[in-house]
């Protein structure tokens, strides 16, 4: 593909991909924060194997299942929005990102279920490691979700390829991590 073909010409590695390129780096700085508390969770883990596993027991796995469910679908919804946008049938694309909020709004309904509920009995992310970690990366995670829940609302608004494919990159990274999350959290022993 020639320079002048690409979405983005002049950004070097970046110019083949969809969207604004800086969300771009936005993206790979926070897939880098993610990791970071990946492999201190992981090292964490190993040396607290016994409290992590007792920990990890106390959460609701079909809860996380559950949000996992919406939140790919979710993801699903901003990829047909991307789809229609680019065939021009804004409206369509506007019901797709509705619908991709209202996916989004549910999974934060369910993680404050899920908090709330651990709340109630005395679980608290001063519990121990295991559940400062918990509280702490999905904590973060929500708060991309909100923060993608308005660049959706957005370009809801402002509707262009480019809006549309910068917000679905960034919401396709939010999906991402939780999908790493989620095994990390509830399901790996």
């Amino acid at each position: 593909m020639r320079e002048q073909e690409l979405p983005n010409p002049g950004w070097g590695p970046l110019s083949a991909l969809p969207g604004n390129p800086l969300i771009w780096v936005l993206i790979l700085s926070e897939m880098l924060v993610f990791m970071a508390f990946f492999a201190l969770y992981s090292s964490e883990r190993a040396a607290q194997v016994a409290l992590f596993d007792a920990s990890q027991q106390q959460l609701d796995p079909l809860l996380g299942g559950l949000n996992t469910l919406v939140l790919l679908t979710s993801g699903l919804c901003v990829a047909l929005a991307v789809e229609a946008t680019a065939s021009e049938r804004i409206r369509r694309a506007r019901q797709w990102l509705a619908a991709a909020m209202g996916l989004g709004v549910l999974f934060g309904v369910i993680k404050v279920v899920e908090y709330s509920s651990k709340f109630a009995i005395g679980i608290t992310p001063d519990t121990n490691t295991f559940f400062g970690f918990y509280y702490g990366l999905t904590a973060f995670h929500f708060a991309h979700v909100l923060f993608g829940l308005a660049l959706l609302g957005l370009v809801s608004w402002r509707t262009s390829l480019e809006n549309v494919e910068t917000a679905a990159a960034f919401w396709h990274m939010v999906d991402l991590i939780w999908i790493l999350l989620y095994p990390l959290l509830y399901l790996l022993r």
